[in-house]
Parts: C-alpha cells; structure tokens; sequence
C-alpha cells in the first residue's frame, strides 16, 4: 500500500470514514489493507483464533473487543497464524499481549495497547456481523485501508498504490 489513509481520505471525502480512535501499531507490516471481516468478543482470544485460522488472503480482521484494556485477545501464537495464513492485518478495539514479540512478525496490527493478562475463562459467545467503534461501521462488504497515521473506512474497494497529486 503506497497511498496514505490521508491520500484516500482527500482522494475520496464522501465515501471514507475516519475511525476517531488513536491505536497503536505492532508488527513488521505498518501499511495494510483488505476486505473487513468483523467479529465481536469479549476478553476471550478464541474467537480471535477460530477467525485467524482461515485463509485471509486480502481480509483484515476487525475486532471489537470492547475496549478491554484489561485482558488481551491475541498475543504472539494467534499472531503468527495470522501471519501464516496470509492476514493483511488486524485492528482491535481492545488489547493485545506479547508485543515485543508480535513486533517480529510479518504482520500488521493496529490496538489500543498492550498487557500482560490473558484470559482464562470462555467469556460470551464472539458476533460476526457489522461492528462499531471509533464512530465508524465496520460490515464484512466495507474495505479498511491502514497506515501509521489512521485506520479508514471505505464502502467500495480504492486504488490503495494511488498517491494523491495535491499537498495538504
């Protein structure tokens, strides 16, 4: 992905949504893009998991963790996977753990932070479906585009190598 989340932004004003949150990066990869898969969880990495497990050749999983900050939902292992199975990404609305080690991954995650708890009991069942956060919808037919600055929300796949020819 050559284009910035703030190329497509202006290139696309009426059809990109800006999430409003401030996320962390970790992995290797800082720029992906890909075809929304949402889920829903709770403090429980194993929707997160079960997901990941798929083939997730042009998809990013988004996850809506509930703002947890407090447990994890994914650390190095489920990361690793995500990498073996050809993730672009994955977004949390929550934390992960193992960043130090998710860093070495050929991967690219956007969280709200790290911490060292996981969790030990099966919370509430996942939801897959549209998901919100950040005043941003997130349905499984919408396109996320990522870089170091933004997440962006798009209903139509965009020329993500495009680089806009006007400076801002």
């Amino acid at each position: 992905m050559l284009a910035t989340t703030a190329d497509l932004y202006d290139a696309h004003p009426e059809t990109v949504r800006v999430c409003e949150l401030q996320f962390r990066s970790f992995g290797k990869r800082k720029r992906f893009h890909g075809q929304c898969v949402p889920i829903r969880t709770y403090e429980n990495h194993l929707p997160v998991l079960e997901a990941l497990r798929a083939d997730g050749r042009g998809c990013v999983l988004v996850v809506d963790g509930g703002c947890s900050l407090r447990t994890g939902v994914m650390g190095d292992r489920i990361a690793g996977i995500a990498a073996s199975n050809g993730w672009a990404g994955i977004v949390v609305f929550g934390a992960i753990r193992d960043s130090v080690a998710i860093d070495q991954l050929n991967v690219g995650i956007k969280a709200l932070g790290a911490t060292a708890r996981r969790g030990w009991e099966k919370t509430a069942e996942s939801a897959q479906g549209p998901v919100e956060f950040g005043s941003v919808r997130f349905a499984p037919d919408s396109w996320i585009y990522v870089d170091e600055d933004s997440v962006i929300v798009s209903t139509e796949e965009l020329d993500a190598n495009a680089r806009a020819t006007d400076e801002a």
